[in-house]
């Protein structure tokens, strides 16, 4: 999967999948036919997302942990899980960089 934000290199922080994903109050989502766009007021960016892309937005800002965003990833797409949480990992990095979402403990 290419990089979600080519411009901004990614935080690299430890990632856990226990924890969860918060959506910044700067974030606006908007979905429309399976794809989405995203507006980050923090710096007046804007990014669209495919239906893959949209689908794990979804997920991240509604589970109750990266694990559960994993399983469930698992569940609906074919691909193999050590690829799919590089994926998770670096797509939540990238969101980090931007102050988009934050990580908080799950429970």
């Amino acid at each position: 999967m290419p990089p979600f934000f080519p411009t901004l290199p990614a935080v690299q922080q430890e990632i856990s999948f226990s924890s969860r994903v918060v959506a910044s109050d700067q974030v606006m989502f908007r979905e429309l036919d399976g794809e989405a766009v995203i507006l980050n007021l923090n710096d007046d960016s804007y990014y669209g997302l495919d239906e893959v892309g949209t689908r794990l937005w979804q997920l991240l800002t509604t589970s109750q942990s990266l694990e559960d965003v994993c399983k469930a990833m698992l569940e609906e797409y074919d691909v193999p899980e050590d690829t799919l949480r590089r994926d998770i990992e670096e797509f939540v990095r990238q969101l980090l960089s931007r102050r988009m979402v934050e990580l908080r403990d799950a429970g």
